[in-house]
């Protein structure tokens, strides 16, 4: 990897652009500054620890929440306070604890709001 300058980034970007959990990347991905270059041909052509990561997890918090159909602060209301697995993931929706059937109606109905709020917004504005 390269060395940082105005074209590269910090490796918590790079991981944040490709979904990935920074702490279950390689050493050499947390250590060194990732150009845009290297970020688009890790985009396009993914190396296996990024294709393992993306299938596998751990997952970043905001994955982890889209894929159980809540919130982040919904997450930490139900005490996933770490990244999960794709494996942990199914399991919860496997057991669907109450808390999670909560959170995800909650996050629903949240959802439903900000599209009425829209539509009125939108029905306003000539």
């Amino acid at each position: 990897m390269s060395r940082p300058n105005a074209q590269s980034m910090k490796p918590a970007t790079a991981a944040k652009k490709l979904d990935v959990y920074l702490p279950a990347t390689p050493a050499e991905f947390q250590q060194n500054a990732i150009t845009r270059a290297e970020l688009t041909a890790l985009q396009e052509d993914p190396p296996q620890w990024l294709k393992d990561l993306r299938k596998n997890g751990p997952h970043p918090k905001n994955l982890v929440a889209a894929k159980l159909g809540v919130s982040i602060a919904g997450l930490a209301r139900g005490g996933v306070t770490e990244a999960l697995t794709t494996e942990q993931i199914t399991a919860l929706l496997d057991e669907m604890p109450d808390w999670l059937v909560a959170e995800r109606e909650s996050f629903q109905n949240v959802l439903t709001e900000e599209r009425r709020l829209k539509a009125l917004r939108a029905e306003k504005t000539p």
